[in-house]
């Protein structure tokens, strides 16, 4: 018995290590990704995915995406553009079917959302 009450003490006490490991791991990647050393770089693909995954879940809640966007997501793309002569960040999100195939959603190179459409355009 007295074994059994030293193994759980233990594995209680790597449990609230891991735990805080983790805790303190997920607070650096928040203040790192809120302006951390590299505050004012570039926009970059990982924070455009995180920014466009947001705003997408917000579309198919309000209804202006169909359930299929949800439930038929084939794949994701992120890739940059020049607009005239401003640089953009573009996520696109893919259906394996139905019409309209792929939503686009532009971000500036600063990282502010600039518009979404089916076009690409």
């Amino acid at each position: 018995m007295k074994n059994k009450h030293a193994f759980k003490d233990l594995m209680e006490k790597y449990v609230g290590i891991g735990f805080l490991i983790f805790a303190v791991l997920i607070s650096a990647t928040a203040a790192y990704s809120h302006g951390g050393k590299h505050a004012g770089a570039e926009f970059t693909h990982l924070q455009a995915l995180q920014k466009a995954a947001q705003l997408y879940d917000e579309l198919i809640g309000n209804g202006k995406l169909g359930q299929s966007w949800e439930t038929d997501l084939k794949k994701v793309t992120i890739s940059n553009r020049l607009n005239g002569d401003k640089q953009e960040v573009v996520v696109s999100f893919h259906l394996a079917e139905g019409d309209p195939k792929t939503v686009y959603i532009f971000f500036t190179a600063s990282g502010k959302y600039a518009g979404s459409n089916f076009t690409g355009e």
